[in-house]
């Protein structure tokens, strides 16, 4: 109760753009109760949705964002992984998959297997901005969208949020790629996942910092680098939640 309090004090005087290390909580990103915490909660689709898949490669243009999704892989490190949309790095363009979750048409897939090299990894996402940039988050208190997973794909993927502290293109990360995020068991079904900012820690390599900088984030991304296997992943409707 206490470290709960120290960490709602903290977020009242600004402090979630200083970093929320000494506050990551243990939270269920699928336990609908996580949903209904403050910083949980949705924000109105006129000012939270990132992206509802609805607008082919592009994020939704609203509240100062506007990015377009990618897809990435280990080509440059010669791990192995495929994936598919084509990454825009071997000449390929995001696209849109039929369907989705809440009565959408669209949402965003990536599918392909992960590599077996040392360093393997493979994933899609987006920017906030472009040219990219990073983008000021501080209003809300974190994110939530709707996963699965297809047919005999992994179940396990990680969500992560690039940061100045993490994003190389910022140039100042010491732990480059380390972003903070949270790692998800997918199911067949579309699940709705919730994560303030205050559940994301990094993962456990390299140097740490002090917590996510909600106020200066780059965008989001969907990750799998389980060595050998194959990823079949759908996500759709991304927004902030708790709005201030």
């Amino acid at each position: 109760m206490q470290r709960l309090m120290m960490c709602a004090l903290a977020a009242s005087v600004g402090a979630l753009a200083l970093g929320l290390a000494a506050c990551v909580e243990k939270i269920d990103p699928a336990n609908p109760k996580t949903a209904e915490r403050p910083d949980g909660k949705v924000c109105p689709p006129e000012s939270g949705m990132i992206s509802d898949g609805e607008a082919a490669n592009k994020t939704n243009f609203i509240q100062g964002r506007g990015g377009y999704w990618y897809t990435f892989l280990d080509a440059k490190n010669n791990g192995g992984s495929d994936i598919w949309p084509l990454a825009g790095e071997l000449g390929g363009t995001f696209e849109m998959s039929e369907g989705g979750t809440e009565g959408t048409a669209h949402h965003a897939r990536m599918k392909g297997t992960v590599g077996g090299a040392d360093i393997v990894y493979a994933g899609m996402g987006m920017n906030f901005v472009d040219p990219k940039g990073a983008y000021d988050a501080s209003k809300y208190g974190g994110i939530a969208f709707w996963a699965k997973k297809n047919g005999d794909s992994t179940p396990n993927m990680r969500v992560k949020i690039p940061d100045d502290q993490t994003d190389e293109s910022a140039g100042q990360c010491k732990q480059c790629f380390n972003d903070h995020g949270v790692d998800l068991v997918l199911t067949d079904q579309w699940v709705k996942y919730t994560i303030p900012w205050q559940a994301m820690h990094q993962e456990d390599w390299g140097p740490k910092d002090g917590g996510i900088h909600p106020n200066r984030i780059y965008g989001i991304q969907f990750q799998c680098k389980e060595k050998g296997a194959k990823f079949d992943i759908s996500v759709d409707q991304i927004q902030f939640t708790g709005c201030k």
